[in-house]
């Protein structure tokens, strides 16, 4: 499944007067202050040549901006005229576009073709991968000359917009917080930019890939991770409130393709494959329901610890040897499981995920999210995975309502390297387990 680009044919001598008239009855309903706002919200405006567009600058050379539009949206939407009159006014020559959107495209031409696609869903994650090659694009087209700047735009210019930008910021040498705080500053009015958790989380992550060489004022070594497959066990929601059962799906990241147009490609316009496959969504692995643990029940063939440790570290060597991590796990055998409602699911079979991974929770199966969370299985380092509530994605009033103050999302995985052999826990553990609990 890709994007597809139609192209905007020559329009009929006939047509021009309600072009025009249509043209001039979205500019005087973008002066609409109330429409504006409303839309905009809390991010920063500029008022330039005349238009009021919702777009900043981030720095000098990153510029941030909601979707560019045409026809109907462009009355609450940054007119895309409006966007290219401004660009061409202040960088003629020297912008060039990167969309972000999976849900909406326009003509390329628009901008001179200097538009390249890096989509993803909205409020969403882009795999690394993706974040290395939108990097090395901006750091090419920005190195190409001093003039040069960047324009990033999802559909709203908030959250994957920031996203992005915060991972190029660090990509030039910021840590992660200070990337999300500049972000933050200069794209909001009330200093809120990139907040979805899973996002911030993932700019975290893009941190920990780059190395900088000492004396070397240059692009960073980038170490991606290895596909790191890890065995799910078990979902289980700590203090739950007014709730049985709660549905989840799990689904993985599959590989993506860019559209990347300019006249210096071999045909103008043309999609160009990176990983040999279009643009896919996530493809769902698993779907069940986590439902009430009651007490006496036993589940003897899921182990409450797990010894973690990692193969090889990002950049192939070795990890020091250390001493295993015993990880004590909550158990329905332990009478702390029951002063707090519990959901739980325990796969029979141990559901094999790697790379990008994101679970869904809904009241329903079909409909009622609840809430989600996305994570990188390379970045788990031991065998249990927690979320607090500020740490889930989306958490609307239905969400908010089955947490209590307690609330905690559990993943629990096997061991990182499932042959190393286990030894069943000595009464000394047993003994710190059972005062831990």
């Amino acid at each position: 499944m890709g994007l597809k680009i139609s192209k905007q044919g020559p329009g009929k001598v006939g047509n021009v007067g309600v072009l025009h008239c249509h043209h001039e009855m979205i500019n005087y309903l973008t002066r609409s202050f109330y429409i504006r706002q409303m839309v905009s919200k809390k991010r920063r405006r500029m008022l330039v040549g005349g238009y009021d567009l919702d777009m900043s600058y981030i720095t000098d050379r990153l510029l941030a901006m909601s979707f560019p539009a045409e026809r109907m949206r462009a009355m609450y939407r940054n007119p895309l005229w409006q966007v290219k009159s401004v660009l061409d006014m202040r960088h003629l020559g020297h912008y060039k576009i990167y969309n972000l959107c999976i849900e909406e495209s326009y003509d390329p031409s628009h901008f001179h073709g200097r538009l390249e696609v890096f989509p993803f869903d909205d409020n969403h994650v882009p795999p690394l991968q993706m974040i290395k090659i939108f990097c090395e694009s901006v750091h090419s087209w920005l190195s190409g000359d001093p003039q040069n700047i960047a324009v990033i735009h999802c559909m709203a210019g908030k959250g994957r917009t920031g996203l992005m930008v915060c991972a190029y910021l660090v990509y030039n040498g910021m840590s992660a917080e200070e990337a999300l705080q500049l972000y933050a500053n200069r794209r909001t009015t009330n200093n809120e930019g990139v907040s979805i958790p899973s996002q911030r989380r993932y700019v975290g992550y893009w941190s920990k890939v780059l190395s900088f060489p000492s004396g070397v004022e240059n692009r960073p070594d980038v170490n991606l991770p290895q596909p790191c497959s890890r065995e799910l066990r078990r979902i289980r929601l700590y203090d739950t409130v007014d709730i049985n059962s709660v549905f989840f799906v799990v689904s993985e990241m599959q590989e993506f393709s860019l559209l990347i147009f300019g006249k210096d490609k071999p045909e103008f316009g043309m999609l160009v494959e990176v990983t040999g496959q279009l643009y896919r969504p996530s493809v769902e692995v698993a779907k069940s329901c986590c439902r009430q643990i009651k007490q006496g029940y036993q589940r003897n063939n899921s182990p409450r610890y797990y010894l973690s440790f990692i193969d090889s570290d990002v950049d192939g060597k070795k990890p020091e040897i250390e001493a295993p991590h015993v990880v004590v796990q909550m158990d329905t055998e332990s009478s702390v499981i029951y002063k707090k409602a519990c959901l739980d699911y325990y796969f029979d079979k141990p559901l094999q995920v790697t790379g990008d991974v994101r679970v869904i929770f809904y009241q329903k199966m079909i409909g009622g999210r609840l809430f989600y969370a996305c994570f990188n299985t390379a970045f788990i380092r031991n065998s249990l995975l927690q979320f607090s509530v500020r740490e889930l994605d989306k958490v609307g009033y239905k969400g908010k309502s089955i947490c209590g103050s307690s609330f905690c999302l559990e993943l629990l995985f096997g061991p990182a390297n499932s042959n190393y052999p286990l030894s069943p826990p000595s009464p000394v553990d047993d003994a710190i387990s059972e005062d831990l609990l």
